[in-house]
């Protein structure tokens, strides 16, 4: 079985593998960095049968989570894990001025469509638009996520309170709550729907395809008014792809 991490800043998305299938049964723990390869290795014990786990692959774009799930996997499992990073073959081109600031959640995104043609949404801690092609990464957007606008305008603005990430019944509030619950869910998928229209003119591609992925895709995208497909196995299955192409 191999045991597959892709760690954010706000989760680390957990899931199994057997016979190239992903479990679809995504496990989400919180990311933090101040947790010590024991209390990981405890955590997870309680959710995965690890004396099943043969290998282990690494997407990661916390690095002080990377070295302690290494040292975990070391430790507790006597396995060596594939970090995805320099020297790491992916199958995927980079379109950069600087290559090896592309993050390796973006990596695994672009390894999961292949060479297909599409603009990726994948919305977690940053909303990020990547644009790919005959497996290469040609252009991304990075904007603030839900979370981060939400902690955004509760520590700048002094009346403004802490709310939980739900959408309210219509688009214009009667109360602050509301008012801030609508400008982070439809503002956000607003912004989606205009994000994909500027993409598609400047690529030259109308019908071009558009796939959501991340912890927030299931909430966003029910409120655009574009044709977007989720795929909530897009990062882990890139991470799948680039673990076969370094056996």
């Amino acid at each position: 079985m191999l045991l597959l991490f892709d760690v954010g800043n706000t989760n680390i998305c957990i899931a199994t593998c057997e016979n190239d299938v992903i479990d679809e049964s995504i496990t989400r723990i919180t990311t933090l960095v101040n947790r010590s390869s024991d209390e990981y290795f405890l955590i997870l014990r309680e959710m995965i049968e690890l004396n099943k786990v043969k290998n282990v692959a690494i997407s990661s774009v916390v690095p002080d989570v990377t070295n302690i799930l290494k040292e975990m996997c070391i430790k507790h499992l006597n396995i060596t894990p594939l970090i995805l990073g320099p020297g790491v073959k992916t199958g995927v081109r980079i379109v950069a001025d600087n290559p090896h600031e592309v993050g390796a959640d973006l990596i695994c995104d672009v390894a999961g469509v292949k060479d297909e043609e599409a603009l990726i949404i994948d919305l977690g801690t940053a909303t990020k638009y990547i644009y790919a092609k005959n497996n290469t990464l040609r252009g991304v957007v990075i904007s603030p996520g839900v979370v981060v606008s939400i902690k955004a305008l509760s520590a700048n603005a002094a009346l403004l309170p802490e709310i939980d990430i739900k959408t309210p019944n219509k688009v214009l509030g009667n109360n602050t709550i509301s008012c801030m619950q609508s400008g982070v869910t439809y503002g956000v998928a607003s912004q989606v729907d205009g994000m994909i229209l500027r993409i598609k003119e400047e690529v030259g591609n109308p019908d071009l395809k558009v796939i959501a992925t991340g912890g927030l895709a299931n909430l966003i995208v029910p409120l655009t008014k574009n044709d977007i497909k989720i795929d909530n196995l897009l990062t882990l299955r890139g991470l799948l792809e680039v673990y076969r192409r370094n056996l």
